[in-house]
């Protein structure tokens, strides 16, 4: 069974690509149906079981979805869909691998950051505010989750205002709400957690005044105030 399993995990991971370049190519669009599974058993010169593997890898990356009585179909192949998985980085790493994601979040949000303050509308920023303003209302003793999603919220707000679909889709995957609801707790056993709310006036002062520089330094400044937090809180041998 073994030399079975080792023989046919490369057929299928060629017949993934095969697939892929159907869709790159062109021949199938999005939201458009695939052909059936013995046609394309046929034309790929692959078991249908093969075929069946290859579209079940496609449809966990996001890009075939299942549709039950009507076949399988390319999905609309948004970043947010496709880039799904990715997500789950933020939520089931280890400590250490978090404190990298933060990093990697750091060199990105505060760029987006300062082009949200030359792209927001007022009506983008009053949306930012509602939700600085939820968070702050929020108690991190009783409901730390609702500071986490408040959070969550107010900065995936702003780097939607950069316009660029792939940049919010990777930002939601760096950002974890249970490290967001960890970081709140933390913050406020230990009665700090006014300074998150400080930093996030800050950012939000600077949106308001069109100040890209003034957003990236403080965004900059709030990501490193949370790894530094994270860093000081990791057991050791972690």
């Amino acid at each position: 069974m073994n030399v079975g399993d080792g023989a046919r995990t490369p057929v299928a991971q060629r017949t993934v690509e095969q697939i892929k370049a159907m869709i790159s190519e062109g021949e199938v669009g999005p939201e458009q149906r695939l052909p059936t599974e013995r046609d394309l058993s046929a034309r790929l010169g692959v078991s249908r079981g093969s075929v069946r593997e290859a579209i079940r890898t496609l449809t966990t990356l996001g890009v075939l979805e299942v549709r039950h009585g009507a076949g399988v179909y390319v999905t609309a192949l948004r970043p947010k869909d496709l880039l799904e998985a990715f997500g789950v980085l933020a939520e089931v790493s280890p400590d250490r691998t978090l404190l990298e994601v933060l990093r990697v979040r750091r060199m990105i949000e505060p760029d987006a950051t300062a082009i949200a303050a030359a792209r927001a509308t007022e009506e983008d920023l009053e949306r930012i505010g509602a939700l600085l303003d939820r968070l702050e209302g929020a108690d991190p003793v009783t409901s730390p989750g609702d500071s986490g999603t408040f959070d969550l919220g107010f900065h995936r707000e702003i780097v939607a205002c950069a316009g660029n679909a792939t940049l919010s889709a990777v930002h939601a995957g760096l950002s974890s709400p249970t490290l967001n609801e960890r970081v709140w707790a933390g913050h406020d056993a230990e009665g700090i957690s006014h300074d998150l709310h400080e930093d996030h006036r800050r950012i939000l002062r600077a949106l308001r005044d069109r100040d890209p520089e003034a957003a990236r330094a403080t965004a900059a400044a709030h990501v490193l105030r949370v790894e530094r937090w994270l860093e000081a809180h990791i057991p050791d041998g972690d």
